[in-house]
């Protein structure tokens, strides 16, 4: 373990532990908190302080931190905000190493100044803060229970970080009726200090750990997380719960943790790049997670259905090409495994339709058959209720089975539908561990996680860059608009943004006056495009500031003047820098490539379909910044258009390795200079292949400060 992580193990696994609030008032969350260490098992040093002192449930109650003589790991902070940084300046006079500030009342209600001086002074002292604004947080490994949740956690093997403390409080009671064992649950509230990449850390070296849930409301310092996050992958699976998705529901979220929720398109991008599950529902993430605790990889891809009903069998079907599962179709091979137990009149099909007239013996030997042969590498096993079935005796030995291959690589999940005979099956299953569930789309979906996890786990993250990158000439072109007192850069600025990286563009020049105008356009050659470059007018086509098509001096002439007219027309005082006079490009396939400095992410890169459809048809792909050439191959896949740089109708493949080369180029933009805020280039015109792409029009806007300036 490296030095960050051996510290983080104190929280976890703490030789003693104060709380600051103690109560021996049962109302009070500084009574239950001291209760639930107590009745946890914790074995460690308990410290309960309050002012009053005395004595509380057999423990001697201390007046103050300096009354205390022993070390402590870790003080839980349970006491009103505004006598919170006593607390903390009393716990760094002792040295404490971690504070748990379940106290709320700071940035979720704006009171952000006395949450960053806590921070800051703790950090200062060298401790570190979970919270503020937390439930607190509970260690399997150290039997510590230092929340005002539930009493009764069951140990196990699934972790859970959460944003939301009443969430996760509703977790711990979720998890325990359906006999799903956490090894930690861990409240981070407000993350003034320590994040899910700090947690992760220590998570993913704990052996107790198999199962990583995440419920993320907003991100804060998300190129930490994603680098932990794709490190952590690698190790174990992750799913995460993302609200804000919906407008609404991203303003709820900053509301009620004091942190931006950002765009879903890039978050959900993001998480697929770090080999992130994700999941849309709550009880979802939790199958998931159990499932994936308790369930040794696959050997292979193949998945077999069996079923004594042919509808759900048609039903898991579509399930599991929803969640991505590949049905073994070898229609020789599953004949002669399952044609002893369908009797001829059943089907050796994937699905393998056992018929209603199946008896439990015959049903287990198909599950048997499946799972003892080397082809098949995982199972799907559907029940339905039938007089033919006796659903306890079904159950005993559908748990037996389970069991004996468990160990050996074989992934089994159960759906069992029907009645009251059902749902005792259903329960007696539950609480053997067994992986059962009441609807097909709900057996499906878990097995469809484990094989994207260990589909994850394959992914190179190797980072892919450049080093054609003349720095010089993007530090002229940022300077030079700081000169100007400008936040964005005008076109001849872009183009040596451009020139920096290597990216194509048309020939041009930049007209002061008419007669310079035609000069251009004549060294040029006909056809040109002329656009206005103004400081005052960043969108040129709305206001008439780009004219095409221009095909000789006259024309030249008179564009030059109505781009003038229609300018002063929009803006009577805009200041005019010039007149851009451009080679009139080539027709072929538009795309846009963009970026920004994300405030949750850092730099991204988008992708997607150019020209004047981005707008409407919003079809673009994100990724963080720095990226593999496999994100950059999914990007441009992923669009719904990709189809058309594929050539359609007999056209040609389009230079797709050129757009995966400019893609990185902006990305490493972005990298190489924080001042840049936003870039876009559109169109990107794309050719056919080995023909190239040239950038036909760039936009570049620039921090508000120059002292971000790390170009």
């Amino acid at each position: 373990m490296n030095k960050k992580t051996l510290d983080i193990k104190y929280l976890f696994e703490p030789r003693s532990i104060a709380v600051i609030g103690a109560s021996a008032n049962p109302g009070k969350i500084g009574n239950k908190i001291v209760d639930n260490i107590i009745t946890a098992g914790y074995q460690g040093k308990i410290f309960p302080v309050n002012p009053n002192g005395g004595e509380f449930l057999g423990y001697k109650v201390y007046k103050s931190l300096s009354e205390i003589t022993d070390e402590i790991d870790v003080a839980a902070i349970v006491i009103p905000a505004k006598y919170v940084f006593q607390a903390v300046k009393d716990c760094a006079a002792k040295n404490v190493k971690f504070l748990t500030i379940i106290s709320s009342g700071f940035s979720e209600v704006g009171n952000l100044d006395e949450e960053h001086k806590i921070r800051d002074f703790a950090q200062e002292h060298g401790m570190r803060i979970l919270g503020p604004n937390i439930f607190g947080h509970y260690s399997a490994v150290s039997s510590l229970n230092a929340s005002f949740g539930p009493k009764n956690i069951k140990k196990g093997h699934v972790a859970i970080i959460t944003q939301s403390g009443a969430l996760g409080v509703a977790m711990i009671g979720k998890t325990s009726i359906q006999n799903i064992g956490l090894s930690a649950i861990i409240s981070v509230g407000n993350k003034s200090d320590m994040d899910e990449a700090d947690l992760l850390e220590y998570l993913l070296q704990q052996d107790e750990t198999r199962s990583i849930l995440m419920y993320i409301e907003g991100v804060q310092k998300g190129e930490k997380l994603v680098e932990t996050l794709k490190r952590a992958t690698k190790i174990k699976p992750i799913v995460v719960i993302k609200s804000g998705r919906s407008k609404r529901g991203a303003i709820a979220a900053a509301s009620h943790t004091g942190s931006l929720a950002g765009s879903d398109k890039i978050f959900d991008a993001i998480m697929k790049q770090c080999g992130v599950l994700r999941s849309e529902t709550i009880q979802g993430a939790l199958d998931w997670c159990k499932y994936l605790s308790n369930t040794e990889l696959p050997k292979g891809k193949n998945t077999v259905i069996i079923t004594n009903g042919g509808g759900v069998g048609v039903l898991a079907t579509d399930a599991c090409e929803k969640f991505g599962l590949h049905l073994y179709d070898d229609k020789k091979h599953l004949k002669e495994v399952f044609e002893s137990v369908t009797h001829g009149f059943g089907s050796t099909k994937n699905p393998i339709d056992l018929t209603g007239e199946a008896s439990a013996e015959e049903y287990i030997k198909a599950l048997t058959e499946a799972l003892d042969d080397d082809n098949i590498h995982s199972v799907i096993s559907l029940y339905c209720e039938t007089a033919m079935m006796n659903a306890d005796e079904l159950a005993r030995m559908i748990e037996h089975v389970y069991t004996k291959y468990k160990t050996k690589g074989k992934p089994i999940i159960f759906s069992v539908f029907g009645g009251e005979v059902t749902e005792r099956s259903i329960s007696i299953l539950s609480k053997k561990n067994v992986p059962v569930f009441r609807d097909v789309y709900e057996s499906a979906s878990p097995l469809g996680a484990l094989y994207q996890h260990q589909r994850n786990r394959s992914q190179n993250h190797l980072m892919e860059t450049t080093n054609n990158i003349d720095i010089q000439k993007i530090n002229m072109a940022v300077k030079s608009a700081r000169d100007d007192n400008r936040k964005f850069l005008l076109a001849q600025e872009g183009q040596l943004i451009l020139e920096a990286v290597g990216l194509p563009g048309p020939q041009n020049g930049i007209a002061k006056s008419i007669h310079e105008a035609v000069e251009i356009a004549e060294s040029i050659g006909y056809p040109v495009v002329m656009k206005v470059v103004s400081r005052d007018i960043l969108h040129k086509s709305d206001v008439g500031g780009v004219l095409l098509d221009l095909e000789n001096k006259s024309e030249v002439l008179d564009a030059y003047q109505t781009i003038i007219h229609n300018c002063k027309a929009f803006k009577r005082d805009a200041i005019i820098d010039g007149i851009e006079v451009v080679a009139q490009v080539k027709p072929g396939t538009e795309v846009i490539i963009g970026g920004r400095q994300d405030k949750a992410f850092g730099p991204v890169i988008m992708f997607g379909l150019g020209g004047i459809y981005v707008e409407v048809m919003k079809d673009i792909s994100f990724r963080a910044v720095p990226v593999s050439s496999r994100d950059i191959s999914l990007m441009v896949k992923e669009i719904r258009s990709y189809p058309l740089l594929l050539g359609v109708r007999g056209e040609a493949r389009k230079d797709i390795e050129q757009i995966k080369d400019a893609i990185l180029k902006v990305g490493s933009i972005l990298m190489e200079c924080r001042e840049i805020t936003d870039i876009e280039i559109n169109p990107l015109m794309v050719y056919d292949q080995g023909k190239g792409v040239k950038a036909v029009d760039i936009r570049i806007l620039l921090s508000d400060l120059e002292k971000d300036l790390t170009c």
